[in-house]
């Protein structure tokens, strides 16, 4: 009888290919035999200036990178990366420092998991960065976004819960299609001020704590222990992707 294919494994002729940029061996090791156990093919580079050549002469579907690496500091390969790449990148770090992950997000990286991690969860955010990824190159056609019983239709601008249709303002559900849009990522209050409030905003966090308990209130069943809405805890929101 023929293998079951891996629930986390990609889709059938396609073999993703993720650039692992870490300084040290061990994790590497362990991140290359997770992924190449998953049909991944895997580009180590434990420098970030080798990192920059790899992503240039085999673009990868995913970076993942430590911000720990002993020429470039993480944030200066990120940087330098989004000068000409919109490729996702996953930041690992041992900085459990919130000021650490914000500053990562904010200088392009899509999202952060810190040292050290379930292999479990690492995956999932893969597989959050590749649909990312894929909707971009669609040129972001997604009509409507689901997830659980919370749907929210992009074209007719409504947003339901188990079939309940919910009235929402128009900064409410601007936040909340923006959160929407990148489903699973994590985004900071920075980034959401951009998004929502437009730029000179960045100083007002306190608006994203306020529509986001309003939202909660009118989408969460128990707004305390949010399904959707979900907290990165002092970095921002994200909207639960599975």
């Amino acid at each position: 009888m023929p293998e079951s294919p891996r629930p986390d494994a990609p889709p059938p002729g396609h073999a993703p290919l993720a650039l692992v940029v870490e300084d040290e061996e061990p994790i590497r090791h362990v991140l290359r035999a997770t992924l190449q156990g998953q049909g991944w093919r895997v580009l180590e580079a434990a420098r970030g200036e080798d990192a920059l050549v790899h992503a240039r002469l085999s673009p990868p579907d995913v970076v993942i990178l430590d911000l720990g690496l002993p020429d470039l500091d993480g944030l200066q390969v990120t940087r330098k990366l989004r000068e000409w790449t919109t490729v996702p990148i996953l930041v690992l770090s041992a900085r459990g420092r919130e000021a650490d992950k914000v500053a990562a997000l904010d200088a392009g990286a899509d999202d952060y998991l810190t040292k050290p991690f379930g292999t479990g969860e690492l995956l999932a955010r893969l597989r959050v960065a590749l649909r990312h990824a894929a909707r971009l190159r669609a040129g972001d056609a997604d009509t409507a976004v689901e997830v659980g019983g919370l749907r929210i239709d992009l074209a007719a601008r409504r947003v339901g819960v188990d079939g309940r249709e919910v009235r929402l303002t128009p900064l409410e559900y601007k936040l909340l299609v923006t959160l929407a849009r990148q489903a699973g990522r994590v985004l900071t209050h920075r980034q959401l001020l951009r998004e929502v409030w437009g730029p000179g905003s960045e100083g007002q966090a306190h608006n994203v704590r306020v529509f986001m308990a309003q939202l909660r209130r009118k989408l969460e069943a128990d707004p305390a222990r949010p399904r959707w809405l979900l907290t990165e805890q002092g970095v921002g929101y994200r909207l639960a992707a599975e």
